[in-house]
């Protein structure tokens, strides 16, 4: 080989490797020196793609939500961006359900026997979990006899119901007494309990002080017939004797009937008939024939029963439901299938410690005499009504801490919802917290409903495959 085809050589050499050199910079600075920083968009659940966040989080097993950043699409089998990722949202925790699917829930955060802890149900969940729902078969449903009625805006009106002791009216006693001294010489009203009415003779007595009363009215009023020709000074001081003598009779008690018999007859009358000031019942009878009575001495207690009381014991928990003036209904076992209607007149101010009552004083009238002291009585006491969210008694499942009802969701399915109760009324009781308007509950065949579940998921654990020891929340000497 010649120089020149040598010296050819090595320059098409020298061009290549120069060529080379400079293609591997122009690659080298064409890429950048560090990689670029992904823009995080949000984070998804592990598990379920549709539930996100937009901060990092955990969820009820404790791994970490998966950042999903601004070029991954949606092919790549990412969750699509959340529209509202960019601002949280605050959810509210109706209750928490049990992690294994259980019918078990709690108001607070609380952790089953392996340990784990209680997954939160949230209020804006359309769907409760499928693991929580009872379902029962059509046929089944109809052999139970399942009913159901809906959670509505109603008037809640609650009744108090009482006891108590008829009672005679304390401002319709009346007592029979002398206003001076005399003796009882034949008693007309003899026996406790007897009726008597206004006007009716009660007794007789001698007085002397009234036979010498008597004896001074009717002289005084034959001097005024003599001197009927007197000047008129004369006949108007004896006019006033006569009506002072008068006048002292009326103030010892005297009936105007026994008054107008004097006037009449014109003689003094030894014993005196002593009547009756009203109708009503002997309650007490103190006078006996032949005994000195005393002035001021009680002779008699009558009671006027056209009008009576009944003294009810109301518990302490209920008296805010009552006051003046509320309508009463009575029942007494002395007449059954027959009501009477009061009204309650006094509530007395204090209570009974040993019973934590509180007397109730309600009057009712008794034309008729049919209600007699000290018969026995069942009070009705109708609270105001108020407009609520109420659902059936029937349909309340109470179970220690727990209230729950059964929410029908359809085609057999039914759902074990906790609730919060406010005021029982009669057949209704308010819901504060747990349901809508508008969402039916099971009112009969509920207590069958949950036990079936109840056995079913007691039966389901025993099949269930022990947890490992490691996942026992006693680790021993870790």
């Amino acid at each position: 080989m010649n120089r020149s085809a040598v010296l050819l050589v090595l320059a098409a050499l020298i061009i290549g490797l120069a060529s080379g050199y400079w293609l591997a910079g122009f690659r080298e600075g064409s890429e950048p020196s560090t990689p670029a920083e992904k823009k995080i968009l949000y984070y998804r659940h592990p598990t379920n793609p549709s539930v996100t966040s937009p901060i990092p989080a955990k969820d009820e097993m404790g791994m970490d939500y998966v950042p999903v950043y601004e070029d991954q699409a949606p092919e790549t089998g990412q969750a699509e961006p959340h529209p509202s990722a960019e601002a949280p949202r605050e959810r509210r925790i109706l209750y928490y359900r049990n992690p294994m699917g259980l019918p078990d829930t709690s108001p607070v955060p609380k952790k089953d026997s392996m340990g784990m802890d209680y997954i939160p149900v949230y209020a804006d969940e359309e769907t409760p979990n499928e693991a929580n729902i009872i379902k029962i078969s059509p046929d089944k449903i109809q052999k139970l006899g399942v009913r159901t009625a809906e959670a509505e805006q109603r008037d809640l009106v609650r009744t108090v119901r009482a006891v108590g002791l008829v009672e005679p009216d304390e401002r319709r006693f009346h007592a029979v007494t002398l206003k001076f001294d005399g003796y009882i010489e034949k008693l007309h009203v003899n026996a406790t309990g007897q009726s008597v009415k206004k006007g009716q003779p009660l007794f007789e007595l001698y007085s002397p002080d009234l036979v010498s009363a008597q004896n001074d009215y009717l002289i005084a009023r034959n001097s005024q017939s003599a001197l009927n020709n007197a000047n008129p000074r004369t006949q108007a001081e004896m006019e006033n004797l006569v009506q002072s003598s008068l006048e002292r009779l009326r103030y010892w008690g005297i009936s105007e009937t026994e008054i107008r018999r004097l006037e009449q007859q014109a003689e003094v009358q030894r014993n005196l008939v002593i009547r009756s000031p009203v109708s009503g019942v002997v309650m007490e009878k103190m006078a006996v024939a032949g005994m000195r009575a005393m002035a001021g001495e009680a002779l008699f207690k009558l009671a006027d029963l056209s009008s009576i009381w009944i003294i009810a014991e109301v518990f302490e928990q209920e008296l805010g439901l009552i006051s003046a003036g509320q309508t009463v209904r009575v029942r007494l076992d002395a007449y059954p299938g027959r009501t009477f209607d009061g009204k309650v007149t006094f509530i007395y101010p204090t209570l009974n410690p040993e019973t934590r009552t509180v007397r109730v004083r309600i009057e009712l009238p008794n034309p008729q005499g049919l209600l007699k002291p000290m018969m026995y009585a069942h009070v009705e006491l109708a609270g105001t009504a108020r407009q609520a969210l109420a659902i059936p008694q029937s349909s309340v499942l109470e179970g220690g801490k727990r209230t729950q009802v059964l929410v029908d969701r359809g085609e057999g399915r039914f759902e074990p919802r906790i609730v919060r109760l406010g005021t029982r009324g009669d057949e209704w009781v308010e819901v504060l917290e747990g349901l809508k308007a508008g969402e039916n509950v099971v009112v009969s065949a509920n207590f069958l409903i949950d036990a079936e579940s109840n056995l079913k998921s007691a039966l389901e654990s025993f099949d269930a495959p022990e947890p490992p020891p490691g996942n026992h929340a006693d680790h021993g000497g870790m």
